[in-house]
């Protein structure tokens, strides 16, 4: 029996930071991960690639996250696709209070540390924790 491999979209202005979480998703071995680094494109990657899960900055120019999400959301097919902020605007402590959320939505604090990006993903996605 084969698992099919979750797909993450990662939505984000900063190159370095997008190429690195992809890096660390396809060497977990369960996770297929694309990288949009302009806003605008993020909705035609999304018709396009399908996620389980999206990885989106808040603050992006061109194109806020808030926005990005409610042209996802707007696409029935997308609807229920699980998005999780990442933003530099919120404290990690403040995030971790909430559990990881802020106003009941998903949020990663930047800088991040994959072992939370993870952990998000997987609650998202609805997987037990496939960490060794």
């Amino acid at each position: 029996m084969t698992i099919s491999k979750k797909r993450v979209l990662i939505v984000d202005d900063e190159p370095s930071f997008t190429r690195l979480l992809k890096l660390n998703f396809h060497h977990t071995g369960h996770y297929t991960a694309e990288v949009v680094n302009d806003a605008r494109q993020a909705v035609q990657a999304v018709e396009r690639f399908v996620p389980d899960v999206i990885l989106l900055d808040v603050m992006m120019p061109g194109m806020e996250g808030g926005e990005v999400a409610d042209r996802i959301h707007a696409i029935p097919k997308f609807r229920d696709t699980p998005i999780v902020f990442l933003t530099a605007a919120i404290r990690r402590e403040e995030v971790e209070a909430n559990n990881g959320r802020c106003g009941g939505i998903p949020f990663i604090a930047k800088p991040v540390e994959f072992q939370d990006v993870l952990q998000h993903v997987e609650r998202e996605c609805g997987m037990t924790s496939l960490r060794n």
